[in-house]
């Protein structure tokens, strides 16, 4: 196996460790396109990493310090030694991928470090642009076909959802392993939700409301975004319109096992994956028929 290969499949190591939902998604692409998601996702993933896994203050500022003088390098040609940069070496000389979304991960990604819950929707709106929408306007240059630019407003959106989504998903792990609850601040207050609450695993009326309340921002997001697959290559529609199923599936598997997101974390099995597929199948064919004659 030659080296670039090798650091490829590295990639896939961290996107079918990190995101069973994703590898399965986007399986589907060509080999080059493939890879280049997986290039992009082990890159956002070791970003959130640097601080994710650091045990002390000093040590998130000084991995995510690292991060950014890797990129500014990366930006300039001097490639990292690091299968991880060397992967999405070979991406940017196939794609335009944007440095501007790959520095706002980053920015994303410190605002982790001096962590402030957010105060409202719009706070945890920006955030999930930072660290999620980034990833959906990085990813545009593989999967979409033709006027990217109309396109970069919706990604942003789905990339929000689907942050909005790994909130409701990870309430009690968050607090738990990290000391951080992403609910806007304002909504808990309304609620009479407290921290505490949270970590208490209190799963109340008032809990179950908050949480539609936020779920519902999240699949608005997600029916909108259904209109826009028909603009993307038609090899990465199929992917694409599972990553959005199966991602707004989990709200759904939250709710069949009654909210219960404080004391452990809920996936989707691959039994209900396959049939996902098989219903993403059949909405694709409308869709196209429908954008055809519409």
């Amino acid at each position: 196996m030659n080296q670039l290969k090798s650091d490829y499949k590295f990639c896939e190591s961290i996107i079918k460790k990190q995101s069973k939902s994703f590898h399965y998604a986007f399986s589907n692409l060509n080999t080059q396109d493939r890879n280049a998601v997986y290039a992009i996702y082990a890159f956002c993933r070791m970003a959130d990493d640097a601080v994710d896994n650091a045990e002390t203050h000093a040590e998130k500022v000084q991995h995510l310090d690292q991060l950014y003088k890797n990129l500014n390098s990366f930006q300039n040609n001097n490639i990292p030694d690091h299968p991880v940069w060397r992967a999405l070496a070979d991406v940017k000389n196939k794609y335009d991928i944007s440095f501007d979304m790959m520095f706002k991960q980053l920015d994303g990604q410190k605002m982790d470090i001096d962590f402030k819950q957010p105060e409202t929707l719009k706070d945890l709106e920006n955030y999930s642009g930072y660290v999620a929408g980034s990833v959906g306007v990085l990813l545009l240059p593989i999967i979409c076909d033709g006027k990217i630019d109309m396109r970069v407003s919706s990604a942003l959106d789905l990339g929000v959802a689907m942050q909005y989504t790994n909130v409701l998903r990870d309430i009690g792990e968050d607090i738990a392993k990290l000391d951080r609850v992403y609910l806007p601040k304002d909504w808990m207050a309304d609620y009479q939700i407290t921290k505490a609450d949270l970590a208490d695993s209190n799963i109340t009326p008032s809990f179950i409301n908050l949480w539609e309340k936020l779920a519902h921002e999240a699949e608005k997001k997600y029916d909108a975004f259904l209109n826009e697959i028909v603009h993307y290559k038609p090899q990465a529609q199929l992917g694409l319109l599972l990553a959005v199923l199966i991602y707004r599936e989990i709200l759904d598997e939250v709710r069949r096992n009654k909210y219960d997101c404080l004391a452990k974390r809920q996936a989707v099995s691959a039994l209900r994956k396959s049939r996902i597929k098989m219903d993403a199948e059949k909405m694709l064919e409308s869709m196209r028929v429908g954008n055809f004659y519409g």
